[in-house]
């Protein structure tokens, strides 16, 4: 699915099943909500944190998955009460890191190291 299409989307979920969009700052603690979520997936998954639980690994990537589409649908509601199209945003983004890092990586004696 593109980008924009992706925000067309959400806001026509939004529209029908949500009423109204949250105002930023709720978007943004949401966010900050999902972020937690994910990172306490990632901390159990590959660092040194267990379940208390113990959860299949089919489990634990279904749930990982789904808090990065749910962070992911956040951006999108941020992006789309901003009036921001995500697609050019990132491609804007894309580009700024390419003049900065095309070489800063390449050169970065601790990435060749694996």
């Amino acid at each position: 699915m593109k980008i924009k299409k992706m925000q067309n989307k959400v806001n026509n979920w939004i529209k029908k099943y949500g009423i109204r969009y949250f105002d930023e700052k709720t978007n943004m603690i949401l966010l900050m909500e999902e972020t937690g979520e994910l990172a306490r997936l990632i901390a159990r998954k590959y660092g040194e944190q267990s379940f208390k639980i113990p959860i299949t690994q089919n489990e634990l990537q279904n749930n990982i998955s789904d808090e990065i589409a749910d962070i992911l649908f956040v951006l999108t509601c941020l992006s789309n009460q901003m009036n921001i199209d995500m697609e050019k945003a990132i491609l804007k983004n894309l580009e700024k890191k390419t003049k900065r890092d095309h070489h800063r990586h390449k050169k970065n004696k601790k990435l060749s190291k694996k």
